[in-house]
């Protein structure tokens, strides 16, 4: 077991979020590997972009997915915005590019009180003594599946193990959920298998001339608006939930983007709808999001009663010397996006 280290800032998790926060803490004269490191689980650069499916895609043109410091390269691949593959290319060089101290295959077992100046990193390579501690473990890892009644005897599978629409030629695919994810795959998996799709609600789509240079303007405004005391404009809810992506609009001409409300309980061979029919399916898809990855700080006893820690921007309000980042609006507008992180990340810096 490797003794105690001392950082000034221990950084928890190595993605998008954990290396925008390594950049503005190495501009303000912090060094890498001395004042600060970055500890991920993985083995692996690249965060949650490198575990994705490969044609999921970005929902801006790479100016408006970089991170600070250092544009995305242009995607050149095709007409259509950039594949997960360049994103991970693009965050490996990134962590290169600054000299980020990223110590890899180390996950964080948890997060304890030291003494008054110090918190704990408690992880197999041995504890870290930092004065704060930022966590940037994003969602990916806690995938979510909603309760239903009844058993279903065929595949189930969550956004995260979803590869690939070829292995599920012929089948029949229920798809369930609502967003971005839900209907790219739906758009893929449509085109070699009978589908049936699942939404709480009417899904909303964006016009096509909405994509995510016009989500991050709308989402700087309510940032300004939030920091002049200002009423919260609500982001982009009223505009809708789904980017169209050249393969959801494509999908739309096919006429495949309609939604059924949701069904009441799953049976061995499929699912029985809340007027008493039942459909049959080979598969579940189950497009239902993600919730923080957070049970690293559960020592720290700071959740709330909706199972989040309240926070004053990224600070937590009852450990100020803990910082969350890249978990979503919950802390800070976009903060789970590439260019939303770095915006982010700066704005932490102000607290440290």
């Amino acid at each position: 077991m490797a003794s105690s280290r001392r950082a000034r800032v221990v950084v928890i998790g190595g993605g998008q979020a954990g290396l925008a926060t390594g950049f503005y803490l190495r501009r303000s004269g912090l060094v890498p590997g001395e004042d600060f490191v970055i500890l991920d689980a993985t083995a692996e650069p690249g965060g949650a972009w490198a575990q994705m499916w490969p044609t999921l895609r970005t929902f801006s043109p790479t100016q408006y997915s970089s991170l600070p410091g250092w544009m995305m390269p242009a995607w050149t691949g095709d007409s259509g915005y950039p594949l997960a593959a360049h994103v991970v290319d693009y965050l490996t060089h990134y962590e290169k590019r600054y000299e980020l101290d990223v110590r890899r295959s180390v996950p964080v077992d948890a997060v304890s009180r030291g003494d008054d100046k110090h918190l704990v990193v408690h992880t197999g390579d041995g504890d870290w003594l930092a004065e704060h501690v930022v966590s940037a473990t994003g969602t990916w890892s806690r995938p979510f599946v909603p309760t239903y009644p009844g058993l279903f005897a065929g595949r189930q599978l969550h956004t995260a193990d979803y590869r690939r629409a070829s292995d599920f030629i012929d089948q029949r695919v229920l798809i369930v959920g609502g967003g971005n994810s839900a209907a790219q795959i739906l758009a893929e998996v449509s085109l070699v298998a009978e589908t049936t799709w699942v939404t709480l609600r009417p899904p909303r789509f964006l016009p096509d001339d909405v994509d995510g240079r016009a989500l991050f303007e709308i989402a700087t405004r309510r940032h300004r608006a939030r920091q002049l005391g200002e009423q919260d404009t609500g982001g982009v809810s009223g505009l809708g939930d789904i980017v169209m992506v050249d393969s959801v609009r494509e999908a739309r001409d096919r006429d495949v983007l309609h939604a059924r409300e949701p069904f009441a309980s799953v049976v061995d061979d499929g699912v029985r709808w809340r007027d008493g029919t039942e459909s049959s399916f080979d598969t579940i898809i189950w497009c239902t999001g993600f919730r923080p990855q957070l049970s690293h700080l559960s020592t720290l006893g700071l959740r709330g009663p909706d199972g989040l820690i309240p926070t004053d921007g990224t600070q937590a309000i009852k450990e100020p010397r803990l910082h969350l980042i890249g978990y979503g609006d919950w802390t800070g507008p976009a903060s789970a996006t590439l260019i939303g992180a770095g915006r982010t990340a700066r704005d932490l810096l102000a607290k440290l």
